[in-house]
């Protein structure tokens, strides 16, 4: 019996010391940001946060340089398509609103889900120039918390 108690209690050690190892390794880990994605017909793109500090507002020079980062997830848009955007709940908890080269396109909204005729984002009158205009989600309603950052390519 002593032999089984202590077979047990060294099986019980080791197991408390590989949860514990795990969770050590966890912690060292970055969390992952909320997930926001656009969908154009049948192709979509997602992109966690080009900026995020977990619900802290963003300096206005930080939201500058995120406006500007040059590694951004694209996607080809006919402009007769519909572009479908759609946040994590965690984003539209806090608000969102889509920015078009850093200027407010839509108000803010609480909704995980909406849409925009791709015409939109090549069109001059809404600030467009050229075949390919920065898009981003910008999380919180008065001051941003989180940026995710596309750019749209049109398709000829």
């Amino acid at each position: 019996m002593t032999t089984l108690q202590s077979v047990r209690r060294r099986r019980a050690v080791a197991v408390a010391g590989a949860v514990s190892a795990g969770l050590l390794v966890l912690s060292a880990c970055d969390k992952p940001t909320p997930v926001s994605t656009l969908t154009v017909g049948s192709d979509s793109v997602n992109a966690e946060a080009t900026c995020y500090e977990e619900g802290k507002v963003l300096k206005a020079q930080d939201l500058a340089k995120c406006l500007k980062e040059k590694d951004i997830k694209s996607i080809t848009v006919d402009p007769d398509e519909t572009v479908r955007f759609g946040v994590d709940p965690e984003i539209a908890d806090e608000g969102w609103t889509i920015l078009m080269n850093g200027q407010p396109l839509t108000d803010s909204s609480k909704k995980t889900y909406r849409t925009i005729p791709g015409s939109v984002f090549f069109n001059a009158q809404y600030g467009a120039q050229g075949d390919s205009t920065l898009v981003s989600i910008r999380e919180g309603e008065t001051e941003a918390t989180g940026l995710w950052n596309f750019k749209l390519k049109k398709d000829s």
